[in-house]
């Protein structure tokens, strides 16, 4: 069987690629379709396939994300005709692939012209052209994502989450949910304890809310570390204060000692799964998480970790007082953790699939 992997972009490794990497080792021959490759950014497994790259790759790749009308067109032009399968991954437009057979694993329906619009282009976030012409734009590429999902035979939500998101915007349900893969085998509670440190693993852009946890901390004067980089971390150096503490992108190999030491990790923004809190409940430290979204489905609340209601500096400053009260058992939260391993992920996948493509043949 001839496989086609299609990924929005590949320009670094994070929670989205890891899911790729996961399809990569269960379609090993397996050819990659992404509109931007930077090469060397994605990570040895994902980088040893052929990966063919869309006529966007011919721009400055800096402003990748600039080129978001020219998405679509780019998505179509891949002639995926002589794949038996193919697999996306998508936060964007890559469940708009046209192929024989698709079935499209969905981290979220585009974020930037559905209900997260302001947090992107909004005051403050954008220029006053770009902020226009991307509401000049957003009724069109609202219209292009929902016909385009008509294009995948089977969908799979990434959460409960987000199939509720895919059949709000979408009217469609999820033909199933398979949560994405945590490699918590490489995370361990620290023997000597956790630091002082508070800890946020994210990229730094607009709807991971990082600002509220900054601006909080700053105000505590109490140690944050950062670890992350994206187009948000100038503005947020802006307006931190001396304990707060900007890590940039972190190696792979040393998060788990980062997480492992940290008093507790901060997830002051909505996701639609989240694996870095699940990785820090892996090395055994408790969440303080915003109450929405996908880490009601990862966190117990005042188990492994605490909520607090509204994205406001005020509600998580009230949830820091929360989480110190906090007495944590770092090898529950761990075994908490270990629901979401990686090794469940492949045969969960491949259950999906053989029962679409047996779907496909009635």
């Amino acid at each position: 069987m001839k496989v086609a992997l299609v990924h929005d972009w590949l320009t670094g490794l994070r929670g989205g690629e890891r899911v790729l990497e996961q399809l990569c080792l269960l379609y090993p021959d397996a050819d990659i379709f992404t509109l931007v490759h930077v090469p060397g950014s994605a990570g040895p497994i994902i980088e040893r396939h052929r990966i063919a790259v869309s006529f966007l790759d011919r721009f400055p790749k800096r402003y990748y994300r600039n080129y978001l009308p020219l998405f679509p067109l780019a998505i179509e032009s891949f002639d995926l005709k002589a794949y038996d399968l193919v697999l996306s991954t998508s936060h964007a437009v890559a469940k708009g692939v046209k192929a024989r057979l698709h079935i499209s694993y969905i981290h979220t329906p585009m974020r930037y012209v559905w209900d997260q619009f302001e947090a992107y282009f909004g005051p403050g976030r954008s220029g006053f052209l770009t902020r226009t012409a991307a509401r000049a734009v957003a009724p069109w590429l609202r219209s292009w994502d929902v016909r385009s999902t008509a294009r995948a035979h089977g969908l799979i939500a990434n959460s409960k989450f987000v199939a509720d998101r895919i059949r709000r915007f979408w009217s469609r349900e999820a033909d199933a949910v398979v949560y994405p893969p945590v490699d918590t085998a490489r995370f361990a509670p620290s023997a000597e304890g956790p630091d002082t440190y508070a800890l946020v693993v994210s990229a730094l852009v607009p709807y991971k809310r990082v600002e509220l946890a900054v601006s909080a901390f700053s105000r505590l004067k109490r140690p944050l570390w950062i670890a992350g980089d994206g187009p948000e971390r100038a503005r947020l150096e802006a307006i931190a204060g001396p304990s707060v503490r900007f890590l940039g992108a972190v190696p792979q190999d040393a998060l788990p000692g980062l997480y492992a030491r940290a008093r507790f990790f901060v997830l002051p923004g909505e996701e639609d799964f989240g694996i870095a809190p699940v990785e820090a409940q892996a090395a055994g430290r408790p969440v303080l998480a915003l109450g929405k979204g996908g880490a009601l489905e990862t966190v117990i609340e005042n188990e492994t970790g605490v909520f607090f209601p509204e994205p406001t500096v005020a509600a998580l400053l009230d949830g820091i007082a929360l989480i110190d009260k906090l007495q944590p058992d770092p090898t529950r939260i761990r075994a908490h953790a270990e629901r979401f391993d990686a090794r469940r992920f492949g045969p969960a996948i491949l259950g999906v699939v053989d029962r679409i493509r047996a779907m496909r043949r009635e």
